[in-house]
């Protein structure tokens, strides 16, 4: 190589350390903070102990707020795959003048009319729904959020399956909800596990539509309950906090690791006839 693609080279592997590092910091934190007996905001070697673990085990509400994430974020994930199996089978399949602006436009308005910006429209229809402080409210707001992405992935996967599979199941008499279920689903599997990951991610680290809609302190979830984690002195409490932020990180590790060694992860469908 000559002297210049060898600076170039180097400058790259410098680059991408530099990245890696400023992304490992926060791992190692997390991996090290929670067994520290005074943690600090730095990375050091642990002072190791447990009793952090107990302490934040025994705070009146961290166990709660695990159970209000999950039960949000479930909800979230398996509406989200359900509406958007359904509205994807539905546009794949059903010709209608204007699909895919319809589609496309769906997709632009949930990325440019973010959150923030519609929080004050969701909140008074929450509020005259009477869904204010429900997880059942928090759970609607984010599926309708999350679902013209959905579809927008899943439709590709849908377009995947042949259509020969569902003309010879019509042949046996099949109905359409039958072809659905027996036919295009599980094709599609892949990718409801992608929507389903996807969604619960999502969901799981939403702070926002919770931190407005839920009132109750044993309601939240724990993306908003995290905040309120401080000593008597009104600074960050730095021996629970590392040890709910392990535990918090705990299920999206789980139901990653579960999806992907079943099905893997990818964002587009692909099968021959």
């Amino acid at each position: 190589m000559t002297p210049a693609e060898t600076v170039r080279r180097i400058g790259f592997y410098v680059l991408i350390c530099a990245i890696t590092l400023f992304f490992a910091v926060p791992m190692l934190w997390i991996a090290s903070a929670p067994f520290d007996a005074s943690p600090g905001l730095g990375v050091s070697w642990p002072d190791w102990t447990l009793d952090n673990f107990r302490k934040t085990l025994n705070h009146p509400y961290a166990l709660g707020a695990m159970v209000n994430s999950l039960l949000i974020c479930v909800t979230t994930a398996v509406a989200v795959t359900a509406f958007a199996a359904l509205a994807s089978y539905a546009l794949s399949r059903v010709r209608i003048p204007g699909r895919d602006a319809l589609l496309y436009a769906l997709l632009l308005l949930s990325s440019v009319v973010t959150g923030t910006a519609a929080m004050v429209p969701i909140f008074v229809m929450m509020f005259q729904l009477g869904l204010i402080d429900s997880r059942f409210g928090v759970a609607l707001v984010m599926t309708g959020g999350l679902l013209p992405a959905a579809i927008f992935i899943l439709k590709d996967f849908v377009d995947a399956v042949p259509k020969s599979y569902e003309e010879s199941a019509r042949v046996f008499g099949a109905s359409t909800g039958q072809i659905l279920r027996d036919v295009v689903l599980p094709v599609a599997r892949p990718g409801l596990a992608t929507i389903l990951v996807w969604a619960f991610v999502n969901s799981w680290g939403n702070f926002l539509v919770p931190f407005l809609l839920i009132r109750s302190i044993d309601k939240q979830p724990g993306a908003v309950l995290l905040q309120t984690f401080t000593d008597e002195g009104g600074s960050a409490n730095l021996q629970v906090i590392p040890v709910f932020s392990l535990l918090f990180s705990i299920p999206v590790v789980v139901l990653y690791l579960l999806v992907n060694s079943r099905y893997g992860f990818r964002f587009h469908g692909g099968i021959k006839s």
